[in-house]
């Protein structure tokens, strides 16, 4: 057993124990010469008769959290094999588990157990979105942290496994009894994402009810029957769907979910019941108004199936809606229309164009594109997969596109974390050119580095790996070299990608510094951006208001490079 006081591996001194096991002991402990507190977990190697799964089990859980970067994931930093024990350097999350709030405070907020679920949710999507699938098999109250802010972060992957698709059936039972779906208990076919969604709904019955599955014999009752006052909800009404004990009848994926959690009191009988009450009323002048805004659709279209005209009128209807009755109506015809021919590219253009239509990119649009692209119409395979499979060269368009809107423009705190993951799906694209290829893999990196602290408020060392200001600086140059209108696709995204680098500099002149950068290449980098912004056209208003707010951020970022490089020899030191 380590010894409190003492220094790991010449860098991390522990300051205490935070938690053990069986098999297992975890210490607080500080990188003092980076500042950064750590937790690491001993696992002795004499575990006994159970050494052996219990190493695999440690090995892939090590392996497959190196591979992943999301802000509600803790990252791996270091594995250190000694003698008689492994040692995991990884984030410390500070905290308490849902299972810790349970324990103490008893059943939770509804409303809160909502954005948790959608964080979770959030989480489980970019597990399932890995190639191959990554399905985590293990959510539970004891496996989900609460940070100070709010957030959450999901914890311990040893039950966690890649998705087979030739695969019938997983080969042992692992999770937790009460929150593992009927098909985790082995010859009932294999787990997928739907088997996470099963769990997610448990440990939200158990958050909101007070009470665990295992205790009402691993029957997940409406909540009404619990909580009186939820009878009839759109709440009880999505736990119930998650926790259908057949696949096929719960959500299909997490994308499809998170739609039902955004929009969750929609469902509640309140809300239907006025619903039906003014659709009863004015049912002759809606109808008029579809028939209008969709060009006229007639049913003999609708039954006619999957043709080039009803595709076509789908695609022509959301234009047309999304001018006069917002995303949230726009989307239902985009989804349909994809759903007809899903390897068409039209459709998915078309929803960026509208998303992109007013220079922001907001969340609830996010949500709106995650339910079109992530929908499977009934069976198993989603449109986005299909799109990327019936038409590769449109496809490599469309998610470098929407790489950049997540990079550029989306107002989510995780904006170049999902950046990142679509940049990563393309940079090797064969129907990408090489600018565009060098662009999505350094924007790719920077995301990273953004992901690896949880915050895109600063980038600094992680660790001691080679992964620091002096490789972002370089990246960062690197997209600087060549034509960033041509390389990023558009004005407005050159606009953001100028406004992005002048607030790095701003930022963090001083940790630049440190890492061998110069006054003068600094200063050359906010010259380069100031007459790039003198090349554009400026003819939107976006693009107008970028550039404006970029001539701000050089000014500010030119001070702090000045005062970054204050009293050193010349004024121009490293």
């Amino acid at each position: 057993m380590l010894q409190i006081g003492s220094v790991v591996d010449g860098k991390y001194r522990l300051l205490s124990e935070i938690g053990h096991g069986g098999m297992s002991v975890v210490y607080l402990a500080i990188n003092e010469r980076a500042n950064k507190t750590w937790a690491i977990k001993e696992v002795r190697k004499d575990g006994g008769n159970d050494s052996d799964v219990f190493r695999q089990r440690l090995v892939a859980e090590t392996e497959m959290l190196k591979r992943l970067h999301h802000a509600h994931l803790p990252s791996i930093v270091d594995v250190i094999d000694k003698e008689d024990s492994f040692l995991i350097v990884m984030d410390y999350i500070e905290g308490k588990s849902l299972q810790s709030m349970l324990n103490h405070n008893g059943p939770q907020d509804p409303e809160l157990v909502i954005e948790w679920a959608k964080q979770l949710c959030d989480t489980l999507g970019y597990l399932h979105s890995r190639e191959p699938a990554i399905i985590y098999r293990d959510m539970k109250p004891a496996n989900v942290m609460l940070k100070p802010d709010g957030n959450v972060t999901l914890i311990d992957f040893g039950t966690a496994r890649e998705y087979k698709e030739h695969s019938q059936g997983d080969t042992t039972w692992l999770g937790t009894r009460g929150y593992a779906a009927p098909e985790q208990f082995g010859g009932r076919g294999q787990t997928d994402g739907r088997t996470d969604i099963y769990c997610l709904g448990a440990t939200m019955y158990h958050l909101i009810t007070g009470r665990s599955p295992a205790d009402t014999n691993f029957v997940i009752y409406p909540l009404g029957q619990l909580v009186p006052h939820l009878a009839g909800t759109g709440l009880e009404k999505v736990v119930a769907k998650c926790c259908e004990p057949d696949m096929d009848q719960r959500y299909q994926d997490c994308g499809e979910l998170m739609y039902a959690l955004e929009h969750v009191h929609d469902e509640d009988e309140g809300v239907l019941r006025r619903r039906n009450a003014r659709w009863s009323g004015f049912v002759a002048s809606v109808l008029m108004v579809i028939f209008s805004a969709i060009g006229l659709i007639t049913f003999r279209i609708l039954e006619a199936g999957a043709t080039d005209q009803s595709y076509d009128n789908y695609v022509q209807a959301a234009r047309m809606t999304n001018g006069s009755g917002g995303m949230e109506t726009a989307q239902e015809q985009y989804r349909k229309a994809m759903g007809l021919r899903p390897s068409n590219a039209d459709a998915y253009n078309e929803l960026l164009n509208a998303i992109e239509a007013d220079g922001s990119f907001t969340q609830e649009e996010n949500t709106a594109l995650q339910s079109c692209i992530l929908d499977t119409n009934g069976g198993t395979k989603k449109n986005i997969d299909y799109f990327e499979n019936g038409s590769p060269k449109e496809y490599a368009q469309f998610a470098y596109r929407l790489a950049n809107d997540y990079y550029f423009f989306y107002d989510g705190t995780d904006s170049k974390i999902k950046a990142a993951n679509w940049y990563e799906k393309i940079a090797d694209s064969r129907y990408l050119n090489d600018q565009q290829k060098t662009l999505a893999a350094s924007l790719a990196n920077i995301g990273n580095y953004y992901s690896m602290l949880g915050s895109e408020k600063s980038v600094f060392l992680v660790g001691d790996t080679n992964s620091n200001y002096g490789t972002f600086w370089n990246d960062m140059v690197s997209i600087m070299e060549g034509n960033v209108v041509e390389e990023t696709g558009g004005e407005h995204y050159a606009a953001g990608l100028y406004k992005e680098f002048a607030y790095q500099i701003y930022l963090s002149a001083g940790k630049f510094r440190e890492y061998g950068v110069s006054r003068e290449a600094m200063l050359e980098q906010l010259d380069k951006i100031e007459t790039g912004l003198d090349e554009l056209s400026s003819g939107s208003e976006t693009v107008r208001n970028l550039i404006s707010q970029t001539r701000l951020q050089i000014v500010s970022a030119r001070q702090m490079v000045e005062m970054a490089f204050a009293g050193t020899a010349g004024g121009s030191g490293q």
